[in-house]
């Protein structure tokens, strides 16, 4: 797979728009997951993969290559989108837009906030955003986009 071009932010919010589900249940989420498995070992991918709503984690994967340090860093993109509504992707790429970064400006502990690709919001329609998929192991740009092709085969 080739690097992803790195997305604007207007790219960015369309996807948060059209990624809006319906519903998710407990089912949705072993679904979704199933399918960022099954697109994560097409490629091998060494990732780790985690479905959390509503603080409670629904699913999580750890593909071969994949380490510890690759759940670390699942909690904190994870923390970003709870805190901020928006993908992880899309917190840091509003700050670099500012002409910083998010360690400098965010006032947010670095060892427990990451603004890196790969961590996406769950929103449902008339509801908002009420959990989190995210993906770590690759570089970011390829995290953000496997979560993103995911989301596409599953809505």
């Amino acid at each position: 797979m080739t690097t992803p071009h790195t997305p604007t932010i207007p790219e960015l919010e369309e996807q948060e728009r059209r990624l809006t589900l319906p519903h998710f249940t407990y089912d949705d989420a072993w679904d979704l997951g199933a399918v960022l498995v099954r697109l994560a070992r097409e490629r091998n991918a060494p990732v780790a993969i985690d479905i959390t709503r509503a603080g409670q984690q629904l699913f999580h994967a750890a593909l071969p290559g994949s380490t510890p340090d690759n759940d670390a860093w699942i909690a904190r993109k994870r923390r970003v989108v709870e805190r901020y509504a928006a993908s992880s992707l899309l917190v840091g790429t509003r700050f670099r837009a500012k002409g910083t970064t998010f360690e400098e400006s965010s006032r947010l502990d670095p060892d427990t906030y990451a603004a890196h690709g790969g961590a996406f919001p769950i929103t449902v329609e008339g509801v908002g955003v009420i959990g989190t998929v995210v993906v770590s192991g690759l570089p970011q740009l390829e995290d953000h986009a496997m979560v993103v092709r995911a989301l596409e085969h599953f809505v």
